[in-house]
């Protein structure tokens, strides 16, 4: 058999530390025991767990470790989620769920990119992060089956959504083109009543394309009305002592909202403080320095974009309906007397002041200060 070379003064580990690079068709594999030691890269077909094991089993006789050494791996979030996770802590190995852009990258402008490589680089940074190293990368919160089953009905209403914009503005881009303009109110058949530039009834083709875009918003409407009421009912049925429950008693945070902070993991991740909320969120500022340079590069924008846009909602939302909260008193002091742009600057700190504010009601029951909560 073949045997890899270990390099003099180098530390070996009692374990196998295994890099899953994955891949639609093929997993490759890159595995090592230790710093110094040539890391192995091998493939299987996707999937494939009885090749995995059959790998593990080589790869361990490979680098002189008993059959019983401890397995611990990692792979990068993507496509396939987290269902290769719970197969790899079935199989008894410890995994971790990396954040690919997190990962640190050759800054050279052109730079060799195979999936070997990432494979082999990603299982010796495995090794620093299981040495202690910190600051090697980011990994990602692993939901349970339950909480990672939950987001899919409000990760579909914002894409419904977004399909029903998109569809009104291409009728809207329809009709400019023959002169004529979307009709706020739409009743039945309501393409058959607009007329073109000249005057006459738009082309028949025209019509029935218009026709079909209509039938999709229906289907569209009917899927929005019943997502939104098992929203409703799923608000009305929580306990009060319950995340939910507390949530939607704030004047302010509709079902809606408080179901898209919740089901995104303002629970469930298990925040330790204020800083790693507003770093989930991505509003946290992104100073500039270097030598006499320095400046402000804005915010980071790397947290959770379905929080970016459900906080900035949520804050407009909370400025009106809760005039004497504190933090609405703060905005209006603050921003209040600039002028449009100053707002929105300002509404961004009041989205990240909420967010805080509604992750220690949430989970400790402590109101925002000031907050109206609802009647019953």
């Amino acid at each position: 058999m073949t045997t890899t070379r270990t390099l003099p003064g180098s530390v070996r580990e009692p374990l196998l530390s295994v890099a899953f690079e994955v891949g639609g068709k093929s997993w490759k594999l890159g595995m090592t025991s230790g710093f110094g030691t040539r890391p192995w890269v091998t493939s299987v077909v996707a999937g494939d767990w009885a090749a995995v094991r059959r790998v593990l089993v080589r790869a361990k006789a490979r680098f002189g470790l008993s059959a019983t050494a401890p397995v611990v791996s990692c792979y990068e979030a993507g496509r396939d989620g987290f269902w290769i996770h719970r197969a790899l802590i079935g199989e008894g190995i410890g995994n971790r769920v990396v954040d690919s852009a997190s990962i640190e990258v050759n800054r050279r402008a052109r730079r060799a990119k195979t999936d070997r490589l990432d494979a082999r680089k990603l299982v010796l940074m495995l090794v620093r992060v299981l040495l202690g190293e910190e600051g090697v990368w980011r990994e990602v919160h692993v939901p349970s089956t339950a909480d990672e089953a939950a987001r899919h009905r409000s990760r579909e209403r914002t894409q419904l959504v977004q399909d029903r914009t998109r569809l009104i503005n291409q009728m809207r881009s329809w009709l400019a083109t023959w002169g004529a303009r979307l009709p706020a109110r739409r009743g039945a058949g309501w393409w058959t009543a607009v007329r073109d530039w000249a005057g006459v009834p738009l082309p028949g083709e025209v019509q029935a394309r218009l026709a079909r875009a209509e039938a999709r918003l229906a289907v569209i409407a009917t899927q929005l009305t019943a997502l939104a009421g098992a929203q409703a009912a799923a608000a009305k049925c929580a306990p009060a002592a319950s995340a939910q429950g507390r949530l939607v008693r704030l004047k302010g945070i509709a079902a809606t909202g408080a179901s898209v902070l919740l089901e995104e993991g303002l629970v469930w991740r298990g925040f330790r403080n204020r800083r790693e909320v507003g770093g989930m969120l991505g509003f946290g500022p992104l100073p500039y320095q270097s030598g006499e340079q320095a400046r402000d590069q804005g915010i980071d924008r790397a947290g959770n974009r379905r929080w970016r846009a459900i906080s900035i909602q949520l804050a407009w939302n909370w400025v009106q309906w809760q005039p004497t909260s504190v933090l609405a008193q703060w905005y209006r002091r603050r921003f209040g007397g600039g002028g449009a742009r100053l707002r929105r600057v300002g509404i961004v700190a009041v989205a990240r002041k909420l967010l805080i504010a509604l992750w220690r009601y949430a989970t400790t029951g402590q109101v925002p200060a000031g907050a109206i909560l609802k009647t019953a």
